[in-house]
């Protein structure tokens, strides 16, 4: 029981509930990441390029099976009839998705940050009234008479 006890304080915890969130949020950010991608960058790097997808660029390693039927120079046609490929225009997209999400994150962080600086190189708030005016009092009282 002791096991379980420990085990609930370190999951009720802050940080593993922070992380947690992340994780989540994480998750639902590459998605978004993985669209940007695809939808927006690759189609503009295929202009510099001639027209080349990168998402379908491979090297075919095994046989095209007997019965296959579809187009065999299509990278998800191979690769749901089972050929070994070397799929590098795949790998080049992931790459820039890393690069994207790094970069996003790094912006984050910068924005977060500033926040912070921010926040910590504020004045302080001028005391209300009623504290300026007991401090008055307190010192009229500790005058000697």
């Amino acid at each position: 029981m002791k096991l379980i006890q420990d085990f609930k304080k370190f999951a009720i915890k802050g940080n593993v509930m922070d992380l947690a969130i992340g994780v989540i949020i994480g998750g639902a950010f590459s998605t978004i990441v993985n669209s940007v991608v695809k939808d927006l960058i690759m189609p503009v790097a295929s202009l510099f390029t001639d027209g080349l997808d990168f998402s379908n660029r491979f090297i075919r390693l095994g046989a095209i099976p007997a019965n296959f039927q579809g187009n065999p120079h299509s990278y998800k046609d191979l690769q749901g009839a089972g050929v070994a490929l070397f799929g590098y225009g795949s790998f080049i997209t992931v790459v820039f998705n890393f690069i994207i999400l790094a970069f996003v994150v790094f912006l984050m962080m910068k924005f977060i940050n500033t926040l912070r600086d921010a926040q910590t190189n504020a004045p302080a708030a001028a005391p209300p009234e009623d504290v300026l005016l007991l401090r008055e009092i307190r010192d009229v009282l500790k005058q000697p008479k």
